[in-house]
């Protein structure tokens, strides 16, 4: 039996998205929220097919979703590799795919591909991702996709398909890889934001990284040997450094850098022999994770510098405050914060908002649309909205759970996934707490292949579900 909570969920979002779409683009001698002259009227056309789709996919054998896995995913990579040579240039990119009257962006339907192929591959018998060979294929699966995406300059969407990580963590992925993404995002923060600030001659950034580094070496050895006073004994090699460091700086300045560096090798040399002495292969992972860890702070300024493109590094530059361009890059950022300010806790109420209607704030019925509910509803609107989307995240989690098979339990992890990513990239880059990469946000944003992509994700698994109690 279909899932009903997370029908009414989904239904009650594209409708609130739907009235908000009105709501952003409305003129104060607009038309009817029904007329195909606005962007409404439109958007509820993309409703009506989506509607379709959701019906077409229920009627589907959940057996041929798994069988033809991977003949959709060769030809989704088919297709965004056309895309590339096809697609006409639109602010840069080569992504949409221009038929009459109507432009398919295959990117948005590329994430179901992906999510069913995943789910194929890695739900056959014996599958086991720990194996090297099993691994890397998961991740080529994920990440072609991403590569043709970023050749077709799409960088934001290609981006969501890092979500599909916390697909491999459910599955068993080893928790190195996670902490070493958490930890590269940091480090890439810290390094670049602090870059120019100096304490004495000691650069900040380089003493942030190096110090979470130090904490990392000591915390992963003391994990893996669990003895007691080995955590107490590196401590003491860190205060006993500082110390002497700090003496040192009493008379002369000093780089306190190289006092991190020396804290770096002291424990290194003493978890090494701590490997030597257990015979334990795997105390040397957190001195092969520290020299990494080095190894790319010292490439962070190569990566800003001559791998992004200048408009996303300004982007950046304005998310972490290095750079403050109210009029530029950060005009966009800067007029949603007011108008999600100006909403107070209740908002001006619906059709009232001032920034919105005055169109203040570029892209507020597409990437930015989530401005217009915090203008509108306030506080309240914003937390209710927000709920609303954690629940239907937490529905389809527990949907994920309680599949017989792997096949659909790993699809299930992979729609929350890039629903959780959406979410919280979306409202984050609103908000202006993460650089503006323009996704959208589910079921509120216009435009029918987002709409369309969307609904495809969660009501094949509504119809996997569904086939588990054999009945719709």
């Amino acid at each position: 039996m279909i899932d009903k909570p997370t029908v009414i969920i989904y239904l009650i979002l594209i409708f609130w998205g739907w009235f908000t779409i009105y709501a952003a683009s409305y003129n104060f001698d607009d038309t009817s929220i029904f007329s195909f002259d606005g962007r409404a009227g439109k958007q509820l056309l993309w409703i009506g097919c989506a509607s379709i789709i959701a019906f077409i996919i229920m009627m589907f054998d959940t057996r041929l979703l798994e069988a033809y896995a991977y003949p959709i995913y060769g030809v989704t990579i088919l297709i965004l590799i056309l895309t590339i040579f096809i697609a006409p240039n639109v602010k840069g990119s080569h992504s949409w795919i221009v038929l009459g009257p109507v432009s398919i962006q295959p990117a948005e339907f590329s994430k179901f591909a992906v999510a069913l192929c995943l789910a194929r591959f890695m739900s056959a018998y014996n599958f086991v991702l720990k194996q090297p060979s099993n691994f890397i294929r998961a991740v080529l699966i994920i990440f072609i996709p991403l590569l043709i995406i970023i050749l077709q300059k799409e960088t934001g969407t290609a981006l969501v398909y890092l979500a599909f990580s916390l697909v491999l963590f459910r599955e068993g992925m080893t928790g190195l890889i996670l902490l070493a993404c958490v930890a590269s995002i940091t480090y890439f923060i810290l390094a670049l934001k602090y870059a120019e600030t100096f304490w004495g001659i000691t650069c900040v950034g380089e003493l942030l990284v190096l110090t979470l580094i130090v904490g990392t070496l000591i915390m992963m050895t003391k994990s893996i040997y669990k003895k007691r006073g080995t955590f107490r004994i590196m401590s003491l090699i860190c205060i006993a450094i500082a110390a002497i460091t700090g003496v040192i700086n009493i008379f002369i300045p000093v780089n306190w850098v190289y006092a991190l560096y020396a804290m770096i090798a002291t424990n290194s040399v003493y978890t090494l022999i701590l490997s030597l002495k257990t015979n334990s292969i795997k105390l040397l992972q957190p001195i092969a994770v520290a020299i990494v860890s080095i190894l790319f702070m010292f490439s962070v300024n190569y990566i800003f510098n001559s791998v992004l493109e200048p408009h996303q590094q300004s982007r950046i530059k304005v998310s972490f405050g290095m750079e403050d361009d109210p009029r530029g890059v950060g005009y966009n950022v800067n007029q949603s914060k007011i108008a999600i300010g100006s909403g107070g806790f209740f908002g001006k109420g619906y059709l009232s908002g001032t920034q919105t209607k005055l169109k203040y704030v570029p892209e507020q019925d597409t990437d930015f649309i989530f401005c217009t509910v915090g203008e509108e509803l306030g506080f309240v609107g914003s937390t209710i909205l927000i709920a609303l989307f954690v629940a239907l995240i937490l529905r389809i989690i527990t949907i994920s759970e309680r599949q017989r098979d792997a096949f659909g339990r790993i699809y299930g992890y992979c729609v929350a996934s890039i629903f959780i990513f959406h979410l919280c990239i979306n409202v984050g880059m609103v908000l202006g707490i993460s650089p503006v990469i323009g996704i959208p946000l589910p079921f509120f944003s216009y435009g029918g292949s987002s709409l369309w992509g969307f609904t495809i994700l969660l009501f094949t698994l509504l119809r996997i579900d569904a086939s588990r109690t054999g009945r719709i």
